[in-house]
């Protein structure tokens, strides 16, 4: 008999893993369930039980998956899903690795929800500008909830434990079903026609989507920001969101914390009131010291111990304070004095009357000078002048004339050779007195000896 092959549960678990992953079946399956044991780790990765009546299995959906869920899975929930089945090897289970999730049967409820928080986001209804801010200390709180629900009664028992000044007036509303958001709607604008709330919560405990379907209606959305009042809301539990608490002027996590948000804690008061009141003595007593300590310091000093002495004592000092001040004064006059004589003679240096005094004598000075060198300049030139005519008369034709001497032209061309005349020709021969017309009978050329 052969002895058997045992193997390892290391290797038994690869190769049952193994099996699964290539299973072409396995590898791309949707499977619908309903979620329990929801756990969100705190890297973001999802561990929960898909169930439905007669079995159940693990499933993970990691955190690179499911940052694009449009929704919060929560216990209870049924869903559609796709992904992988394979073996989880450290505990020897197998799995779902989760790919894609969507609500099973209410998908058109979160497609509604989803268009409905991009209208009213691009309209501006979520802007922080629009936040009413909550007051501080309330008289009157408003609550429009279900008046049977667990809702009223944490946020009455709340009110009373913090702050039992503040009286609660309950709206009474339907917050589910079908007639709920137009019921919660008309709760707020009669809230509103109170005109005493000072603060106003609307909400309810947590459900699922339907459930909570009346605080994601846009006639809800659109009356809470219509509110005078300012709007706490308190719509499921902490991890749920609706369209309301976008609207709202301040959200809470839960109907505990709007009534926690909406009023102080008495306790808290009381605290800062004590406090400010022995900040107010502790201040009012180093007040009270810091006279005191001026009254004795006036007390001791020398004015109030010997006021005689110190009258006789300012007297004296007041004398001295004014022989300085005449003495000063003197001083001062003097020196005003002695620069009013100098700008007195500086006045006078530079009077206009004295310059133009000075400016005519210098003008007639200028003047016997400029016809000095006139009369100079003159004679000079009188005597050029004289000299230059006698040396053109030297030279003038009309000297020459006198002597005898004639000039011939031709048409008004002077005539210095036999050779620029011919016989018959009409000439002019100018004198010294006169002009005489006359016709060439004949020419004869005489050598000049140089």
């Amino acid at each position: 008999m052969n002895e058997p092959k045992y193997v390892t549960v290391t290797a038994l678990t690869k190769y049952i893993k193994r099996k699964f992953d290539v299973d072409p079946h396995l590898s791309d399956i949707w499977i619908k369930g309903e979620i329990s044991n929801f756990n969100l780790h705190s890297r973001g990765h999802m561990y929960f039980t898909l169930k439905d009546e007669k079995a159940r299995i693990q499933a993970v959906m990691f955190a690179g998956a499911n940052k694009s869920l449009k929704f919060r899975p929560e216990n209870g929930m049924k869903v559609l899903m796709r992904g992988e089945i394979s073996v989880y090897e450290q505990s020897g289970g197998y799995q779902v690795y989760v790919k894609e999730m969507q609500p099973d049967g209410i998908g058109s409820l979160y497609l509604a929800y989803e268009e409905l928080k991009k209208k009213l986001q691009k309209e501006g209804l979520f802007d922080e500008i629009h936040k009413k801010t909550i007051p501080k200390y309330p008289n009157q709180v408003g609550v429009i909830t279900s008046p049977t629900g667990a809702a009223i009664r944490d946020i009455l028992t709340t009110i009373n434990r913090r702050y039992p000044l503040a009286k609660v007036i309950l709206i009474p509303a339907l917050v589910q079903g079908v007639q709920a958001g137009a019921s919660v709607a008309k709760a707020i604008k009669t809230a509103n026609k109170l005109g005493t709330l000072d603060v106003l919560i609307v909400g309810r405990g947590g459900g699922s989507i339907e459930e909570l379907w009346a605080f994601n209606e846009e006639i809800v959305a659109r009356e809470i920001f219509a509110s005078n009042v300012p709007i706490i809301s308190a719509v499921g539990h902490e991890t749920d969101f609706t369209i309301a608490d976008f609207v709202a002027d301040l959200r809470a996590p839960t109907p505990t914390g709007a009534a926690e948000q909406a009023v102080p804690h008495a306790s808290d008061l009381i605290d800062r009131v004590l406090e400010r009141k022995n900040r107010v003595k502790r201040a009012l007593q180093e007040k009270v010291n810091s006279q005191k300590e001026k009254l004795n310091h006036y007390r001791n000093s020398y004015a109030f111990r010997y006021p005689k002495q110190l009258y006789l004592q300012k007297e004296q000092q007041l004398d001295t304070m004014m022989d300085r001040l005449s003495k000063e004064g003197q001083r001062t006059i003097n020196r005003k004095r002695d620069n009013y004589m100098y700008l007195q003679n500086r006045l006078a240096q530079v009077h206009p009357k004295d310059q133009i005094k000075r400016s005519n004598l210098e003008h007639e000075a200028l003047l016997k000078k400029l016809n000095r060198e006139m009369s100079t300049l003159i004679t000079h030139k009188q005597s050029q002048f004289q000299g230059t005519l006698a040396k053109l008369n030297a030279l003038s034709p009309l000297k020459i004339m006198d002597r005898g001497y004639s000039l011939v032209y031709q048409d008004d061309k002077l005539i210095k050779s036999v050779n620029d005349i011919k016989t018959g020709q009409k000439l002019k021969v100018q004198l010294k007195d006169g002009q005489i017309d006359c016709q060439v009978q004949g020419t004869e050329e005489r050598t000049i000896h140089e």
